[in-house]
């Protein structure tokens, strides 16, 4: 099973049938993007299942209905053990950004998370997940699909929101002021940090 964001409210891409009682099951092959996202925002069910018996192919068949934008972006890491996060439209969250005609993946995720804090000296460390939410854009629904990296870096310059993008504030932050953060932050930010400390070995319980 998949889990893709519609602001707050997730869509499960399921081979398997679930019970209706505030959620809906679509089928994949026949959904409506534009209806099934209304359904949600106007809180009219609290998530939604789209259904196919192919397991192997969820995610395929589910990205040739909605058009997808892949992103990359990183978890920063400094020596003294602080993450990096920004705060933009109200809420906390992670550099990223769209990838560059020609750019890989990699490269995509270090040069937004430059570009939108100004720390530099940055290095790749592990692939932490990739998350997936739904999103507007000249009209038309797209499926953001994120490739999420750890990252570390002995930068200790002043950070620097860039404010082109609506980034407020660029700061350093120790887990518990995380914890705090992630009250006032997105879904997908909150599946990134459980990853990566599970995947880093860290306890997850004040996180989740």
């Amino acid at each position: 099973m998949y889990e893709v964001f519609v602001n707050d409210h997730p869509i499960y891409l399921t081979n398997s049938v679930k019970k209706e009682t505030n959620d809906k099951l679509f089928l994949l092959d026949t959904f409506d993007i534009e209806y099934v996202v209304n359904q949600l925002n106007n809180g009219e069910i609290s998530s939604a299942f789209l259904y196919h018996p192919d397991q192997e192919n969820l995610l395929k068949k589910f990205k040739k209905r909605v058009p997808v934008v892949v992103a990359g972006g990183g978890l920063v890491v400094n020596p003294k053990g602080e993450k990096l996060m920004i705060f933009r439209n109200g809420k906390w969250d992670i550099p990223k950004g769209k990838l560059d005609k020609g750019e890989s993946i990699e490269d995509a995720a270090i040069r937004e998370v430059e570009e939108e804090t100004a720390v530099s000296g940055l290095a790749l460390d592990k692939f932490i997940c990739k998350t997936y939410h739904i999103f507007k854009r000249n009209g038309a629904f797209k499926l953001k699909e994120t490739y999420w990296y750890a990252m570390k870096t002995d930068f200790d310059g002043k950070l620097k929101p860039q404010k082109a993008e609506g980034i407020q504030k660029a700061e350093w932050q120790t887990d518990s002021e995380i914890e705090v953060s992630l009250k006032n932050s997105y879904p997908n930010i909150r599946v990134v940090i459980n990853a990566y400390n599970k995947l880093f070995h860290k306890s997850v319980d004040r996180v989740l």
